[in-house]
């Protein structure tokens, strides 16, 4: 599908289309969803059952909120907590399928990133994705837990650089990555302020302080600040740890969930031009940060001009 060159871009929001909850309906084993008056409820790994509102988030109506906010295109990744990327090749991209072909089918207002299924992943599975149209590879934080989860994908991360594609890291596990089980009296809110954001942080030490040196020219995007992960580079030289260039051109971070407090703070340590605006709708409502906004979305949209660059490449 041809995208037309935003100006103002969210790059992380999730739509549920009607193909995905179909190839989900007809699983038996997890993840998988259930169709009960009305309304679909998901089951997966390490997550209580989620609820999803289908009606208020139909296509038209989240292309109409797309606008309202001022924006001419918002990126759709798969809700990677649910562990698709790490099922069995085959069941994964089956539903990798259905997620695209849902996309494809939406208005303008949207584009793809595109999961990859990581058991026996493939530097052609990134080929494959860009000619798709997808805007960038994502993969779950699960693929960059420690420097032997970095050597799994690494022949992935050498093509995304090769042809200049742009890689969404978003919490989620790897494959035989087992994530505790939520008891009952857990708040909903209790993983992503706890393993969210630990995967976030094992997920930017992994690459900081490992791959950016294997791959100097990746361009990479971590979802919600890596969870204020470059934050903790004093206590990262204090327990010994390498130093690292806070300040890399090549990494970016997106803003999801966070304000003007914590937004400020990760300028100062990895340069405003580094942030990029994301609202992870609609999981949550985005945060307003007046002063930083209209800099997140311009940087953004330069962020995906570069990665339709790469797109534009693979189909010529």
């Amino acid at each position: 599908m041809a995208i037309p060159q935003p100006t103002h871009v969210d790059v992380h929001q999730h739509l549920w289309t009607p193909p995905l909850l179909d190839a989900l309906a007809a699983r038996s084993r997890l993840p998988f969803a259930r169709r009960t008056d009305g309304a679909v409820v998901l089951h997966c790994a390490g997550e209580q059952a989620w609820v999803l509102d289908v009606e208020r988030e139909s296509p038209r109506e989240r292309a109409h909120v797309v606008r309202t906010d001022g924006l001419d295109l918002a990126l759709l990744a798969m809700s990677t907590p649910i562990g698709v990327e790490a099922l069995p090749r085959e069941e994964a991209r089956e539903l990798i399928d259905a997620h695209l072909a849902g996309i494809e089918a939406l208005p303008r207002e949207f584009a793809a990133w595109g999961p990859v299924a990581l058991e026996r992943s493939e530097p052609h599975d990134v080929d494959e994705l860009l000619a798709r149209g997808c805007v960038g590879i994502s993969l779950p934080s699960g693929a960059l837990a420690g420097p032997e989860a970095l050597d799994h994908v690494a022949p992935i991360l050498e093509r995304a650089s090769s042809l200049g594609a742009t890689v969404f890291i978003h919490p989620g596990p790897a494959p035989r990555q087992r994530r505790p089980q939520p008891s009952l009296g857990q708040p909903l809110w209790w993983p992503a302020l706890t393993g969210y954001v630990a995967e976030m942080h094992a997920a930017w030490l992994t690459f900081a302080a490992v791959g950016r040196r294997e791959h100097p020219n990746l361009r990479i995007l971590f979802a919600l600040l890596a969870g204020g992960a470059p934050l903790l580079s004093e206590r990262l030289a204090a327990r010994g740890g390498p130093p690292i260039e806070l300040r890399d051109p090549f990494t970016f971070y997106e803003s999801s969930s966070y304000g003007p407090v914590a937004i400020s703070a990760m300028a100062d340590r990895v340069g405003a031009g580094q942030l990029v605006y994301g609202s992870d709708r609609p999981v949550v409502e985005p945060a307003p940060a007046p002063n930083w906004d209209a800099t997140l979305q311009a940087n953004a949209a330069r962020l995906v001009a570069c990665a339709l660059a790469a797109v534009h490449a693979v189909a010529a």
